[in-house]
Protein backbone atom coordinates (compact mmCIF):
# COMPACT_ATOMS: atom_id res chain seq x y z
CA UNK A 1 0.00 0.00 0.00
CA UNK A 2 2.81 2.41 0.93
CA UNK A 3 4.60 1.66 -2.33
CA UNK A 4 1.46 2.44 -4.29
CA UNK A 5 1.06 5.76 -2.47
CA UNK A 6 4.70 6.66 -3.15
CA UNK A 7 4.26 5.94 -6.84
CA UNK A 8 1.10 8.05 -6.94
CA UNK A 9 2.80 10.97 -5.20
CA UNK A 10 5.74 10.72 -7.59
CA UNK A 11 3.35 10.87 -10.53
CA UNK A 12 1.70 13.96 -9.11
CA UNK A 13 5.08 15.69 -8.71
CA UNK A 14 6.09 14.77 -12.26
CA UNK A 15 2.80 16.12 -13.60
CA UNK A 16 2.87 19.41 -11.73
CA UNK A 17 6.48 20.62 -11.91
CA UNK A 18 6.99 23.41 -14.36
CA UNK A 19 3.67 25.09 -13.65
CA UNK A 20 5.46 28.24 -12.41
CA UNK A 21 8.11 28.59 -15.13
CA UNK A 22 8.15 32.14 -16.49
CA UNK A 23 7.23 33.10 -20.04
CA UNK A 24 10.85 34.18 -20.53
CA UNK A 25 12.21 30.80 -19.48
CA UNK A 26 9.62 28.93 -21.55
CA UNK A 27 10.90 30.94 -24.50
CA UNK A 28 14.47 30.03 -23.61
CA UNK A 29 13.53 26.35 -23.71
CA UNK A 30 12.06 26.76 -27.19
CA UNK A 31 15.11 28.73 -28.34
CA UNK A 32 17.51 26.07 -27.07
CA UNK A 33 15.51 23.42 -28.90
CA UNK A 34 15.63 25.48 -32.10
CA UNK A 35 19.44 25.79 -31.86
CA UNK A 36 19.86 22.01 -31.70
CA UNK A 37 17.38 21.39 -34.52
CA UNK A 38 19.05 23.91 -36.82
CA UNK A 39 22.53 22.55 -36.13
CA UNK A 40 21.44 18.95 -36.72
CA UNK A 41 19.79 19.97 -39.99
CA UNK A 42 23.22 20.51 -41.62
CA UNK A 43 25.16 17.22 -41.15
CA UNK A 44 28.38 18.51 -42.73
CA UNK A 45 28.56 21.28 -40.08
CA UNK A 46 27.05 19.34 -37.19
CA UNK A 47 28.60 17.72 -34.11
CA UNK A 48 29.90 14.29 -35.26
CA UNK A 49 27.43 11.56 -34.39
CA UNK A 50 30.09 9.50 -32.59
CA UNK A 51 30.93 12.48 -30.37
CA UNK A 52 27.24 13.18 -29.68
CA UNK A 53 26.67 9.53 -28.76
CA UNK A 54 29.53 9.63 -26.24
CA UNK A 55 28.36 12.81 -24.49
CA UNK A 56 27.14 12.46 -20.93
CA UNK A 57 25.36 15.85 -20.93
CA UNK A 58 24.42 18.59 -23.40
CA UNK A 59 24.19 22.27 -22.42
CA UNK A 60 22.71 24.79 -24.88
CA UNK A 61 22.84 28.57 -24.31
CA UNK A 62 20.75 30.28 -27.01
CA UNK A 63 21.09 33.90 -28.08
CA UNK A 64 23.81 34.93 -25.66
CA UNK A 65 24.09 38.71 -26.08
CA UNK A 66 27.47 40.37 -26.17
CA UNK A 67 25.91 43.25 -24.25
CA UNK A 68 25.16 40.87 -21.37
CA UNK A 69 28.88 40.84 -20.61
CA UNK A 70 29.13 44.63 -20.66
CA UNK A 71 26.10 46.16 -18.97
CA UNK A 72 25.41 44.56 -15.62
CA UNK A 73 24.47 41.04 -16.68
CA UNK A 74 27.29 38.64 -15.89
CA UNK A 75 25.67 35.44 -17.12
CA UNK A 76 23.92 33.90 -20.09
CA UNK A 77 21.29 31.27 -19.36
CA UNK A 78 20.85 27.88 -20.96
CA UNK A 79 19.44 24.40 -20.56
CA UNK A 80 21.26 21.14 -19.74
CA UNK A 81 20.17 17.49 -19.87
CA UNK A 82 22.23 14.38 -19.10
CA UNK A 83 21.98 10.71 -19.99
CA UNK A 84 20.65 8.35 -17.35
CA UNK A 85 20.40 4.65 -18.16
CA UNK A 86 20.43 5.44 -21.88
CA UNK A 87 17.76 8.16 -21.85
CA UNK A 88 17.96 11.95 -21.62
CA UNK A 89 16.87 13.35 -18.27
CA UNK A 90 14.60 16.29 -17.61
CA UNK A 91 16.67 19.45 -18.23
CA UNK A 92 17.85 22.03 -15.74
CA UNK A 93 18.62 25.72 -16.22
CA UNK A 94 22.33 26.64 -16.19
CA UNK A 95 24.23 29.93 -16.16
CA UNK A 96 27.39 30.58 -18.17
CA UNK A 97 29.58 33.46 -17.04
CA UNK A 98 32.00 35.54 -19.02
CA UNK A 99 35.61 34.64 -19.75
CA UNK A 100 38.19 36.33 -21.94
CA UNK A 101 36.35 34.87 -24.94
CA UNK A 102 33.20 36.82 -24.02
CA UNK A 103 34.29 39.99 -25.78
CA UNK A 104 36.56 38.42 -28.38
CA UNK A 105 34.07 36.34 -30.33
CA UNK A 106 32.97 39.54 -32.05
CA UNK A 107 29.34 38.89 -32.87
CA UNK A 108 26.56 40.71 -31.02
CA UNK A 109 24.75 37.44 -30.29
CA UNK A 110 26.01 33.85 -30.16
CA UNK A 111 24.62 30.40 -29.42
CA UNK A 112 26.77 28.12 -27.27
CA UNK A 113 26.66 24.32 -27.13
CA UNK A 114 28.69 22.30 -24.64
CA UNK A 115 29.03 18.54 -24.54
CA UNK A 116 30.06 17.12 -21.17
CA UNK A 117 31.91 13.95 -22.06
CA UNK A 118 32.03 12.01 -18.78
CA UNK A 119 30.40 11.66 -15.35
CA UNK A 120 33.23 13.53 -13.59
CA UNK A 121 32.63 16.53 -15.85
CA UNK A 122 28.88 16.31 -15.22
CA UNK A 123 29.40 16.39 -11.47
CA UNK A 124 31.65 19.46 -11.79
CA UNK A 125 29.00 21.31 -13.80
CA UNK A 126 26.61 21.04 -10.85
CA UNK A 127 28.90 22.71 -8.31
CA UNK A 128 28.09 26.18 -7.00
CA UNK A 129 30.51 27.56 -9.61
CA UNK A 130 33.01 25.79 -11.87
CA UNK A 131 35.82 27.49 -13.78
CA UNK A 132 36.12 26.23 -17.35
CA UNK A 133 39.65 25.26 -18.24
CA UNK A 134 40.85 25.38 -14.61
CA UNK A 135 38.50 23.07 -12.72
CA UNK A 136 37.01 21.33 -15.76
CA UNK A 137 39.11 20.67 -18.87
CA UNK A 138 37.57 22.10 -22.03
CA UNK A 139 38.41 22.27 -25.73
CA UNK A 140 36.73 23.43 -28.91
CA UNK A 141 34.88 20.47 -30.37
CA UNK A 142 35.27 18.92 -33.84
CA UNK A 143 32.65 19.62 -36.51
CA UNK A 144 31.51 17.42 -39.41
CA UNK A 145 30.47 13.87 -40.06
CA UNK A 146 33.76 12.21 -39.06
CA UNK A 147 34.72 12.10 -35.37
CA UNK A 148 38.20 10.83 -36.34
CA UNK A 149 39.08 14.47 -37.05
CA UNK A 150 39.18 15.09 -33.29
CA UNK A 151 42.60 15.89 -31.84
CA UNK A 152 44.10 14.19 -28.81
CA UNK A 153 43.28 17.24 -26.68
CA UNK A 154 39.65 17.12 -27.79
CA UNK A 155 39.36 13.40 -27.05
CA UNK A 156 40.73 13.90 -23.51
CA UNK A 157 38.71 17.01 -22.60
CA UNK A 158 35.86 16.74 -20.08
CA UNK A 159 33.88 19.33 -22.06
CA UNK A 160 33.75 20.04 -25.81
CA UNK A 161 32.41 23.48 -26.69
CA UNK A 162 30.95 25.09 -29.79
CA UNK A 163 29.63 28.49 -30.85
CA UNK A 164 27.28 29.56 -33.62
CA UNK A 165 27.54 33.11 -34.92
CA UNK A 166 25.72 34.43 -37.97
CA UNK A 167 24.97 30.89 -39.11
CA UNK A 168 28.53 29.57 -38.72
CA UNK A 169 28.86 26.63 -36.30
CA UNK A 170 32.38 25.82 -35.08
CA UNK A 171 34.37 24.64 -32.10
CA UNK A 172 35.37 27.38 -29.64
CA UNK A 173 37.52 27.20 -26.54
CA UNK A 174 35.57 28.69 -23.64
CA UNK A 175 38.43 28.58 -21.12
CA UNK A 176 38.16 31.36 -18.57
CA UNK A 177 34.39 31.23 -18.29
CA UNK A 178 32.37 29.77 -15.43
CA UNK A 179 29.23 27.67 -15.23
CA UNK A 180 26.75 27.02 -12.43
CA UNK A 181 23.15 25.87 -11.98
CA UNK A 182 20.48 28.59 -12.18
CA UNK A 183 19.12 28.19 -8.67
CA UNK A 184 16.03 30.40 -8.93
CA UNK A 185 14.68 29.09 -12.22
CA UNK A 186 15.38 25.48 -11.27
CA UNK A 187 13.40 26.01 -8.06
CA UNK A 188 10.50 27.35 -10.13
CA UNK A 189 10.63 24.28 -12.34
CA UNK A 190 11.42 21.52 -9.82
CA UNK A 191 10.73 22.85 -6.34
CA UNK A 192 13.07 21.36 -3.72
CA UNK A 193 14.73 18.87 -6.06
CA UNK A 194 18.44 19.54 -6.54
CA UNK A 195 20.08 19.74 -9.99
CA UNK A 196 21.74 16.39 -9.26
CA UNK A 197 18.32 14.88 -8.42
CA UNK A 198 17.11 15.93 -11.86
CA UNK A 199 20.00 15.26 -14.27
CA UNK A 200 22.16 12.71 -12.46
CA UNK A 201 19.52 10.64 -10.68
CA UNK A 202 16.49 11.24 -12.94
CA UNK A 203 14.08 11.63 -10.03
CA UNK A 204 11.52 13.53 -12.09
CA UNK A 205 10.02 13.15 -15.55
CA UNK A 206 10.57 16.01 -18.04
CA UNK A 207 7.88 18.67 -17.46
CA UNK A 208 5.58 19.33 -20.39
CA UNK A 209 7.07 22.80 -20.91
CA UNK A 210 10.47 21.21 -21.69
CA UNK A 211 9.14 18.92 -24.42
CA UNK A 212 10.55 20.95 -27.35
CA UNK A 213 14.05 20.57 -25.93
CA UNK A 214 13.56 16.86 -25.22
CA UNK A 215 12.40 16.33 -28.81
CA UNK A 216 15.45 18.16 -30.15
CA UNK A 217 17.77 15.96 -28.05
CA UNK A 218 16.37 12.85 -29.76
CA UNK A 219 18.73 13.28 -32.69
Amino acid sequence: MRAAIAILLGSVVAATVGADVSTKEAGRIRDAAAVLKEIHAVPDRDIPQAIWDRAQCVLVVPGLKKAAFVFGGEYGAGLMSCRHEGAWTAPIFMLVGKGSWGLQIGAQSIDLVMLVMNEAGAAKMLRNKTSLGAEASIAGGPVGRDARAATDAQMKAEILSYSRTQGLFAGVNLSGGVVKPDTDNNADLYGSLTPADVVLHAKVAPPLVTQPFMTALAR
